[in-house]
């Protein structure tokens, strides 16, 4: 179990977020919550934000005529929805983001969708040449609300070892 505060002072204790190195087992998931219901507004802010100009993502007209009758969410934001979702559990600690691979969108989302997360620890070894550091591998599963994954992908993460995180050096963090 992760404890979720230290005590900073006499009868005063910090919220703490994320794992060490130590605390990632791999066949551990950790189910991400609480869940995000995507709205319209959101999708077509994140469309116009990253410029994206294809129709389907905020034309409900030219949505209508296509296979799914609506406009789909568009998928960078289904997947930086669900890495924000891991990070409390995954990533909060991590010195970097080392890499991303295998995204798959398994179905497509829509505007009034809720979507969760889970991570599933496959791997981690510690750093060759990081000492007091460690990777970790996780794969992240995201679901729709009934169940039915959307995506999945890969994540490589530096993770410090207990002692050696930013928080364990900085004071007044």
């Amino acid at each position: 179990m992760v404890q979720n505060w230290k005590q900073v002072g006499p009868n005063r204790y910090r919220e703490t977020f994320g794992r060490y190195f130590e605390d990632f087992t791999p066949g551990d998931i950790y189910e991400h919550r609480p869940g995000k219901t995507i709205t319209e507004y959101d999708n077509h802010l994140f469309t116009l934000m990253t410029m994206n100009t294809h129709p389907m993502h905020f034309d409900a007209e030219y949505a209508k005529a296509s296979e799914f009758g609506r406009n789909l969410v568009v998928s960078p934001y289904t997947l930086a929805l669900l890495i924000g979702m891991s990070v409390t559990d995954t990533s909060q600690k991590a010195i970097a983001n080392l890499g991303m691979d295998d995204v798959r969108f398994t179905a497509p989302v829509f505007a009034g969708d809720t979507i969760y997360g889970e991570s599933e620890v496959v791997e981690k070894r510690e750093s060759k040449s990081r000492p007091g550091q460690g990777i970790v591998t996780i794969i992240t599963r995201g679901f729709n609300q009934d169940k039915v994954m959307i995506c999945t992908f890969r994540r490589n993460m530096l993770i410090p070892a207990r002692g050696h995180a930013v928080e364990d050096k900085v004071g007044t963090y």
